[in-house]
């Protein structure tokens, strides 16, 4: 552990299970639009942003709308799942989560939220998870999405710690590609077939054994 001073999490998916919202909210505008869209289609928009997330969807049915109504249909999207994680409680908390994080504490690591959410305040203050945070980086603050490595670039920054000295924890193709391109460790949270880049992979945190990295 000595050469990790900062670790940055992705937030859906790897610490808490906010991808059955992502999908519940983009399925209702999908058949609104006629556009038929899967559980299987939905991987494709892990990690990516509500701007590409859309692009998909439409793509999936051939669709082509103006920008007006483009930023309609995703401030529709927004406002289902917004609802749907104002619900939320620290049960949603994956498995493995705050034992790892106050495990990072008690070594002194340094923690960021590393996210394309734009609503990862809600989620963290929902299920209390807001105060194990030294940073916070999301959709509001990057305009560039996964792979590009922006975001945990400037969760690094904010950390105050050099990249080549944090650790990633993902469970997104992007997010992976993401932390690579910024000399980061990822860590990829899923199976083999998802993440084949990941430079370690668990399938779940309560894998996760700080010592061995």
């Amino acid at each position: 552990m000595t050469n990790y001073h900062g670790a940055i999490f992705d937030l859906d998916g790897v610490l808490v299970d906010t991808a059955r919202y992502h999908y519940l909210a983009w399925k209702q505008l999908a058949e609104q639009l006629t556009i038929p869209f899967s559980a299987e289609d939905n991987e494709r928009l892990k990690g990516v942003s509500r701007v590409k997330s859309l692009d998909i969807l439409l793509s999936l049915g051939n669709k082509h709308y103006t920008e007006k109504e483009r930023e309609h249909f995703m401030e529709q999207k927004n406002k289902v799942y917004v609802h749907y994680i104002e619900q939320m409680d620290e049960t949603e908390i994956l498995p493995g989560v705050v034992e790892l994080l106050k495990q990072l504490k008690h070594k002194n690591i340094k923690i960021a939220l590393g996210s394309a959410s734009k609503n990862s305040g809600i989620i963290l203050k929902k299920t209390g998870l807001r105060h194990y945070f030294d940073a916070i980086v999301d959709g509001n603050d990057v305009s560039r999405a996964k792979p590009d490595p922006e975001v945990f670039l400037l969760g690094a920054k904010k950390l105050g710690i050099p990249a080549g000295q944090c650790m990633v924890f993902e469970d997104a193709k992007a997010g992976i590609a993401a932390a690579k391109h910024a000399g980061m460790l990822a860590i990829g949270v899923g199976t083999k077939s998802n993440l084949p880049n990941a430079d370690r992979l668990v399938e779940s945190l309560e894998e996760i054994e700080l010592s061995e990295l």
